[in-house]
């Protein structure tokens, strides 16, 4: 008798959590693999699978055993109710890059601002900020040229006006700035051993580390901005949960007139800095 779809993907889950992996990951890709919805998987979880289906959990699973992320398996992952496109040359989004928007989005008027996002990546944080606020002008910069590719594909499929460019940080830009929003490298050096191996082997370092403890970007875009920054310019910035006072004086010491707050994830970690 044939085994059915919860049978397998069961059996699948159970021994990459024995191996010490994630077990919900590879459901993550069927579900995707499938198009289905978690309401499809209820309706269907009991039904046979095919050899094909099986044969490609298989492969699934071997990928993810070498912990390959499923994001990039599939090519894809969501933000803010979108699918990205994402792949080796982007970070994979996030859940506390949406809280960064979600911040961001709330602080900030429906007028016509001017809106600029550093270390675009996947151009998530630029073209969900200009899906959600139609009126604002939203330009983005990344120095990796393969990233600013994906980026561009994202914006034509989601038919967002956003204008890339290529360069570090705010140097292809020209103010004023009404809002800066950023999710730049962070990472120290020293973090290094304790990140997850699927971040160690795949995904590109280019974005995730900075030198001097992980805060050079943050002093590069603090000196950047004092010139561009419109007189009452806002910074929303995604930070590492162990860096909020030290970016808080950096953004304190570049704008002494405005107020600096820290502020936290869901999870109570300080994972944002906002200046104002």
């Amino acid at each position: 008798m044939a085994r059915t779809y919860q049978e397998v993907l069961s059996r699948a889950s159970s021994f990459l959590e024995e191996q010490g992996k994630e077990g919900y990951a590879i459901q993550y890709l069927f579900l995707a693999r499938k198009n289905w919805s978690k309401t499809d998987w209820l309706l269907n979880m009991r039904q046979p699978i095919s050899k094909e289906e099986e044969q490609q959990i298989e492969r699934d699973v071997a990928l993810l055993m070498q912990n390959h992320p499923p994001q990039y398996l599939i090519g894809t992952e969501e933000f803010y109710g979108r699918r990205f496109k994402v792949n080796q040359h982007t970070l994979i989004p996030r859940p506390e890059t949406e809280e960064l928007v979600e911040l961001c989005l709330t602080n900030c008027s429906n007028e016509a601002l001017r809106v600029v996002d550093v270390g675009t990546g996947t151009g998530a944080i630029a073209i969900t900020l200009k899906l959600e606020r139609p009126k604002w002008q939203v330009s983005a910069v990344d120095i990796s040229p393969e990233a600013l590719l994906v980026a561009k594909e994202n914006k034509e499929a989601l038919k967002a006006a956003v204008d890339f460019y290529l360069g570090d940080t705010l140097a292809p830009i020209e103010g004023p700035i009404d809002v800066l929003i950023s999710n730049p490298p962070y990472i120290s050096e020293s973090e290094w051993e304790y990140m997850d191996e699927s971040v160690r082997l795949f995904e590109p370092k280019l974005a995730l580390f900075a030198e001097n403890n992980g805060l050079a970007i943050y002093e590069k875009l603090a000196q950047e901005a004092q010139g561009k920054l419109s007189p009452q310019g806002k910074i929303f910035l995604e930070i590492g949960f162990q860096q909020g006072e030290a970016v808080k004086e950096i953004f304190q010491q570049a704008f002494p007139t405005k107020i600096v707050e820290i502020h936290q994830d869901l999870s109570g970690k300080d994972r944002m800095v906002v200046v104002y």
